[in-house]
């Protein structure tokens, strides 16, 4: 196991806003790092450079870029740091990776900020990261929200839960990341909390879909209620151990992606329950909706346990089997409760 120190270099891979914004944490944070920054446009960097900001993501943060390395070569800014912040969007990540083999990554510590599935292989971040590379459960964490970047960029008090399967790691990792508007808590629930993280956005997007297609706040509050219910029938299958999911980590991610304005997935939700397709919403946004990818490879991985989750379900036959929206939630009203 790699000790961690007070005073530990850093490696951010991801340029959009999650990245961007944990860039802005990491360089509020009291204890002085080296923070190497991985953003794959080399134009992007060189804007960085100039004018001390992300030209594409949460562009009024301006950086001290004193204490940041900024670089396009993925085997570099990997081996520059024991911790690897991985903040890529799931459907990228393999692509990300593919020229890095198992040696790259050992001894070090991997910092999951993905909320979603590796679509190639159907595998959580953990996963992967364990099949492919060899990172054991012990080296490995995941930052769970309730946590936009929009309001991280603003400084607005925020709370993050750092859960992985060494809770020593965790608390580490915390450390790093706790400055005057980011609170911080662990556990030891890596698993759960990454399945957790994944299925809030699959439920966000039904949120959205219901939006557009005229349910008001009262059933809303009624489809997150047994959504967190089948998020738990899911996740203690796959993973079953004592956990309590009204904790921020699980219920607060949820209701803050099911609600917030700033919520990707609700965003595209609700232009799908507007009526317009899939290919359409994709080109409006200029940001991946992960709960998009992610009801597709929850449908296929759920072939295997065979949980009962008509929610999920429903988001998946209408993402990706082109059926009614306002059929597909008339067809689970009466199960809810």
């Amino acid at each position: 196991m790699p000790t961690i120190k007070d005073k530990q270099s850093i490696t951010v891979i991801g340029g959009g806003s999650w990245a961007t914004a944990i860039v802005k944490i990491l360089g509020d944070n009291k204890n002085s790092k080296k923070i190497t920054w991985w953003v794959r446009n080399p134009e992007t960097i060189a804007h960085i450079k100039k004018f001390k900001h992300n030209p594409n993501y949460l562009s009024d943060v301006e950086f001290d870029l004193s204490a940041i390395t900024l670089s396009s070569d993925i085997k570099k800014a990997i081996r520059a740091s024991k911790i690897i912040v991985l903040a890529v969007p799931s459907a990228f990540l393999h692509e990300t990776l593919k020229s890095c083999k198992p040696n790259d990554f050992k001894n070090k510590i991997i910092v999951s900020a993905i909320k979603g599935v590796v679509q190639q292989h159907n595998l959580v971040v953990a996963d992967y990261m364990n099949e492919q590379f060899g990172v054991p459960e012990l080296q490995q964490v995941v930052i769970a929200g309730p946590c936009h970047a929009e309001e991280v960029a603003l400084e607005r008090l925020s709370y993050l839960t750092f859960c992985g399967g060494s809770n020593t790691v965790s608390l580490a990792i915390a450390s790093q990341m706790q400055c005057h508007y980011i609170k911080t808590s662990t556990n030891e629930d890596l698993i759960g909390a990454e399945y957790g993280a994944v299925l809030k956005n699959v439920y966000a997007l039904a949120s959205g879909i219901c939006h557009g297609l005229g349910y008001g706040d009262n059933f809303q509050a009624v489809l997150v209620a047994n959504a967190v219910r089948e998020m738990k029938r899911f996740i203690d299958i796959v993973k079953p151990i004592h956990r309590d999911v009204k904790e921020s980590a699980y219920l607060g991610d949820l209701l803050v992606t099911a609600y917030s304005l700033y919520s990707r997935n609700r965003m595209f939700g609700t232009m799908i329950g507007k009526g317009c397709s899939v290919k359409f919403a994709q080109m409006e946004m200029n940001m991946i909706a992960e709960g998009y990818y992610a009801s597709k490879c929850m449908f296929e991985i759920n072939k295997r346990y065979k949980v009962d989750m008509p929610i999920m379900t429903a988001v998946y036959h209408i993402l990706y089997q082109k059926k009614s929206a306002r059929i597909e939630i008339k067809n689970i009203i009466d199960g809810l409760n």
